[in-house]
């Protein structure tokens, strides 16, 4: 791949990085912040961002050709997964979806311009971004986010991880150079204690993505003064009521399902594990598991599981042999799954306890008979559950709303969408812009 060597990350993979250089490039995005973003109105640079998508949309935009040629290998997920995902991720960029999410999280759309009611935001002089390996539209909406709150960005990518961001960081260089050298992508092993404490040392604020442990280890590792906003493993789950379950709406309702299980190959924090089934549908849940099942296999086709390690397929494996043994044995447990690979696995059991699936298109049905069984099912998971994709009629959907809000479901969705989020979307619950800014009221 034949790009410019704009940033860290386009160097060879055997040119040594040095604390020394990485204080370097902090010093130097701090610099063309000054210069050549600090200054610009909030509607130029979303104009920009949303030229930006509009290319990566073209069939022929040659950062996006890049990604569908070389982002199978680095990234795992077909190119059909892959296209289809960064798809759905850019057209989330229009100048209406930012205005909203500004005026949400600022209560105005200049607050970021100057003072507004006696109230102006700003964001870090500089920001890192710790990056999450296994998806790529984290990243890139965080590099955005960066960019409305006017912040210069250091991207800190796990090894052999940095590709979409990379091109992402391209394309806005190509568009408008001097915000592209407010930018800057790296990656290195997580855990080099120099690169990392040179880097910590410059900074106003850190996101990070990652497991618990790592979380606590990056912030352990902080100046006092640098703010941290960690986003912790989450898991997610969908749940169909009764009354969707006829044969005039089963159909999509099993599309919606496995459109949730296929992107992205079911990896993320907004992947379900479990689809809770409510029993007593014109279509019976196990009925609901065989259609979901028979429907995996038709997008293996269209579009396949990504390539997994060994020591995934063999999890599923190992996963797949029990289930096919209680089933044996038991009448009321079910397995479906895909012939000599691991592409697909469907598991029906009458145990409301959540269970982890092995991700990678493994998926959980479990018959239930009300809402109450649901959340004693995830009952251990309060507080640690991202997004419930639902399938109910209008008037139910309200009201399961209201109660997975008050027990402590942080996003809400049609299933279909789980892993669709808006632009306008509070992470973990949490404001996307509002977590980065801070305030200066202006008191007359």
């Amino acid at each position: 791949m034949n790009l410019p060597n704009y940033f860290l990350a386009d160097l060879p993979p055997e040119a040594p990085l040095s604390p020394e250089m990485i204080a370097a490039a902090c010093h130097t995005l701090k610099r063309n912040r000054e210069k050549f973003l600090r200054p610009r109105p909030t509607e130029e640079i979303i104009k920009i961002l949303c030229e930006v998508a509009a290319e990566w949309l073209s069939p022929e935009n040659k950062f996006r050709k890049l990604a569908l040629k070389y982002g199978p290998a680095e990234t795992g997920f077909s190119k059909p997964v892959l296209e289809k995902g960064l798809d759905g991720f850019f057209r989330r960029f229009t100048p209406e979806n930012f205005r909203t999410l500004l005026e949400q999280e600022l209560g105005h759309a200049a607050r970021l311009d100057g003072f507004v009611g006696g109230a102006m935001a700003r964001g870090p002089q500089l920001l890192v971004h710790i990056a999450a390996g296994n998806l790529p539209n984290p990243a890139i909406i965080s590099l955005a986010l960066g960019l409305i709150t006017r912040s210069a960005q250091f991207m800190k990518c796990a090894s052999g991880t940095s590709l979409l961001p990379r091109l992402f960081a391209h394309s806005i260089y190509e568009l408008d150079r001097k915000l592209g050298a407010c930018l800057e992508i790296a990656e290195w092993r997580g855990g080099d204690a120099e690169l990392e404490g040179a880097l910590f040392a410059e900074t106003d604020c850190v996101t990070a993505t990652g497991g618990d442990e790592a979380l606590t280890a990056i912030r352990s590792r902080l100046p006092s003064q640098v703010r941290f906003l960690g986003y912790g493993h989450r898991v997610s789950f969908g749940f169909i009521a009764r009354e969707v379950l006829r044969d005039d709406t089963i159909a999509e309702i099993v599309a919606g399902a496995v459109d949730d299980v296929v992107a992205w190959d079911q990896n993320g924090c907004l992947s379900p594990h479990v689809f809770y089934v409510e029993e007593r549908g014109a279509v019976e849940s196990d009925k609901f598991a065989a259609l979901l099942a028979a429907e995996l296999a038709k997008r293996e086709t269209v579009e396949p599981r990504g390539k997994i390690s060994v020591a995934a397929a063999a999890s599923i494996a190992s996963k797949r042999a029990i289930y096919e043994a209680i089933a044996v044995h038991r009448a009321d447990a079910k397995i479906w799954a895909s012939q000599n690979s691991t592409a697909w696995t469907v598991v029906f059991e009458h145990d409301v306890r959540f269970q982890f699936s092995c991700l990678n298109r493994f998926v959980f049905i479990k018959p239930v008979p009300d809402m109450a069984a649901v959340l004693r099912g995830v009952d251990e998971f309060q507080g640690k559950v991202s997004t419930v994709g639902i399938a109910a009629s209008p008037e139910a959907t309200a009201s399961l709303a209201l109660i997975f809000s008050r027990w402590g479901a942080t996003r809400i969705c049609s299933l279909g969408q789980m892993q669709n989020p808006p632009l306008t979307w509070r992470h973990d619950g949490r404001p996307a812009l509002g977590d980065l800014i801070e305030w200066t009221d202006f008191e007359l």
